[in-house]
């Protein structure tokens, strides 16, 4: 099965870049950057942390079944 975690936008303004970040989860999330290259890994760094939470709360999750049987 597929399933679309993010949808990603970035902009150039007048002044830089403007990033956005779309999920189910955290829903809209903008991001500023003068230069491409930060933007993306500012953008990266949150998906990483999110993923990072979200499999985080999964395995205690799946702990706290395995102590109730």
């Amino acid at each position: 099965m597929e399933e679309t975690l993010y949808n990603i936008e970035i902009h150039k303004d007048g002044d830089g870049y403007l990033g956005r970040l779309f999920s189910d989860v955290d829903g809209v999330k903008e991001f500023k950057n003068e230069y491409l290259d930060q933007l993306l890994r500012d953008i990266t760094v949150d998906i990483q942390l999110a993923l990072e939470e979200f499999s985080n709360r999964s395995a205690d999750f799946l702990e706290s079944q395995e102590g109730n049987r």
